[in-house]
């Protein structure tokens, strides 16, 4: 198992293996004894979510606990993680922009407790399957949410407010 860290501690990604033949090709998405990846964490919730092109899905976060794991099936995504705790001396700041796409099937994982979103970034619809390791509760959701375009998120790469939208080769 090829499990790639980043610099925000918790974020990984494992790419999946797929197994062709005549008919297409079968993967396992997640599996509990995939320790290196999940460590300690038990999926407990699976949801789905479609999003036209360009859409943006952010900004959100969990602190009761919740690990959100991401894996897109059609279309591509960029998966955003920001990290702004005043307890977090060697995170703080920092932003991990990961890009997951069908044409190479990866699950992302992403501590609750940074803020996180993300964006459709092809010219096809994307869909995304997420498992969380926390069940939803309708009635106290643990969910803290800022603007999509929040100029208190700064990209370390510019050091201006993070633009979802600016191009990838800037």
């Amino acid at each position: 198992m090829e499990v790639r860290e980043y610099d925000l501690p918790g974020v990984k990604t494992y790419d999946l293996k797929l197994i062709p033949d005549e008919r297409g090709f079968f993967s396992e998405a997640l599996r509990r004894d995939w320790k290196e990846f999940l460590g300690g964490d038990e999926i407990v919730q699976a949801n789905v979510s479609f999003s036209y092109p360009g859409i943006i899905r952010a900004w959100h976060r969990h602190l009761r606990g919740q690990v959100d794991y991401f894996l897109v099936l059609q279309g591509a995504m960029k998966i955003c993680a920001y990290d702004d705790r005043e307890d977090s001396p060697d995170t703080r700041g920092k932003l991990v922009e990961v890009i997951s796409s069908s044409h190479k099937p990866q699950v992302v994982r992403i501590p609750g407790t940074y803020w996180h979103g993300t964006k459709a970034v092809s010219s096809e619809p994307s869909l995304l399957v997420y498992f969380t390791t926390r069940l939803y509760d309708y009635q106290n959701p643990d969910e803290e949410r800022r603007p999509w375009n929040d100029c208190a998120i700064i990209d370390p790469k510019t050091g201006e407010p993070f633009d979802w939208n600016r191009p990838p080769h800037k």
